[in-house]
């Protein structure tokens, strides 16, 4: 899932140094984000000429693996060279879940747009339109959707393509861009809007800030999380995850990595399939995660036709199999059940190690933490900075709650959202302090935050 933190207004200075490899300005486009978006224009537009005062639109499409979000953003034409002021002005989220859904129907993902688009068509004018750039970028769902099934990812987005084409719009491609990519925005993204890259001196010239530290970025999708952070000059840098970026003629070493199948969607996912093999049934199971009196039925399919599940079918599987789950409530029994989602043994008690033997130097300085963090958190009434133990507690109120009575704690009641909070709870605790090594000194430094 992207990023876009906003803050209305920002002041936005060219990006014209923007480089990692040669590879990063062809995927430059790729990125939803206010930051990204104005680059892409000015590394477009960099050949001067005399701009009319005006606006000027950008339309970006963020397709996650959950859902699709549209956002239009606008900025002064005079300015676009140069510096100017940048703002989200309208957002609209696409009926329905995400675009890797449609992998047997790529026909009828253009039917998912249309009222969104409708409603952005309004908020531009029409003699704008024709050079409005949009752009989509899809994540995690479909990465998994290209792996599990090349043809029908291709037929998606060959559909998208070919649905905004037919648009008044300047249609710049719709495109599949890596995990490490997409941590990489991300901290671009945060770092740019807490103005922690440029600031103006007295002469109101742009200069790098003396002596500020970045701000590491957490994001929690439906099929992928994300960590990147600045490592500092001493890690080593003979692993993919180490990356030289340089913005702004300054060269940041950062580490970041993408744990597919690790998003909070499939990862329950994965969790309910266990649950499944441990059960002597298969058919009728104690979740120690959903809260006490809750009783639902879900398919095989459902839960197994994930690529990030496959290897956790039953022998003698059938997707249309009816699978009942009842809650129990367990709060301690969840936590140590969630825990087997991740092999921490695999780091062989190595300390630049997260889980799944996957290198991490130690994690530093703040962090911001959104997407699938800040929702569950903000579900126990938290947000911003807290500490380990406020955490914990929440967890655990909430998690011994039962069925009747989360609607009255919730401000807005789904039950897919409901059933599934405790859960996400534990896994965030085991995905932060287990994998990322978050301590209850390190904690409060995570500060959990919505994106716009």
């Amino acid at each position: 899932m992207f990023t876009v933190l906003t803050r209305q207004p920002c002041e936005q200075a060219g990006l014209k140094a923007l480089s990692r490899t040669p590879a990063i300005i062809a995927l430059v486009v790729l990125v939803l984000s206010v930051v990204v978006l104005v680059a892409i224009t000015l590394i477009q537009f960099h050949h001067k000429e005399v701009l009319l005062p005006g606006l000027k639109y950008g339309i970006v499409l963020d397709a996650g693996s959950s859902r699709t979000t549209i956002y239009i953003y606008q900025w002064p034409a005079e300015k676009e060279n140069n510096t100017g002021v940048v703002s989200q002005t309208f957002k609209c989220s696409v009926k329905g879940s995400g675009i890797s859904s449609y992998g047997k129907n790529p026909q009828d993902v253009p039917k998912a747009f249309e009222d969104c688009m409708e409603k952005v068509k309004g908020q531009i004018p029409a003699h704008l339109h024709g050079s409005t750039h949009i752009y989509l970028g899809a994540t995690a769902g479909m990465r998994l959707l290209r792996l599990q099934n090349e043809t029908a990812a291709n037929e998606v987005l060959a559909s998208i393509q070919n649905y905004f084409k037919s648009q008044p719009f300047d249609f710049r491609g719709a495109q599949i861009i890596s995990g490490q990519e997409e941590g990489i925005y991300g901290w671009i993204t945060a770092n740019y809007l807490m103005g922690n890259f440029l600031e103006k001196n007295l002469w109101h010239m742009w200069v790098h800030p003396n002596g500020v530290e970045t701000t590491g970025a957490l994001d929690l999708g439906g099929a992928s999380t994300q960590i990147s952070f600045a490592a500092g000059e001493r890690v080593g840098l003979n692993t993919s995850n180490i990356m030289k970026v340089s913005l702004y003629g300054y060269v940041y070493t950062l580490y970041t990595h993408s744990f597919q199948c690790y998003g909070r969607n499939e990862a329950e996912k994965k969790f309910l399939a266990i649950l499944i093999q441990d059960s002597p049934t298969k058919t009728n199971i104690i979740n120690p995660c959903y809260p006490r009196n809750y009783v639902t039925t879900l398919t095989g399919g459902y839960i197994f036709d994930s690529l990030c599940t496959a290897d956790l079918r039953p022998v003698n599987y059938d997707p249309d199999d009816i699978i009942t789950f009842e809650g129990s409530g367990d709060p301690s029994l969840c936590r140590e059940k969630v825990a087997f989602l991740f092999d921490f043994k695999a780091c062989h008690d190595q300390e630049a190690c997260s889980f799944d033997g996957v290198y991490q130097p130690k994690v530093k300085g703040a962090f911001v933490a959104f997407a699938g963090f800040y929702y569950t958190a903000s579900a126990f009434n938290l947000s911003g900075s807290f500490s380990l133990k406020a955490f914990n507690s929440s967890t655990w109120d909430f998690c011994s709650e039962s069925w009747s009575q989360l609607p009255l704690l919730l401000p807005r009641f789904d039950e897919v959202y409901a059933r599934s909070y405790c859960f996400s709870a534990h896994y965030i605790y085991h995905l932060l302090v287990n994998g990322y090594r978050f301590t209850e000194e390190t904690w409060p430094q995570i500060h959990f935050k919505k994106e716009e």
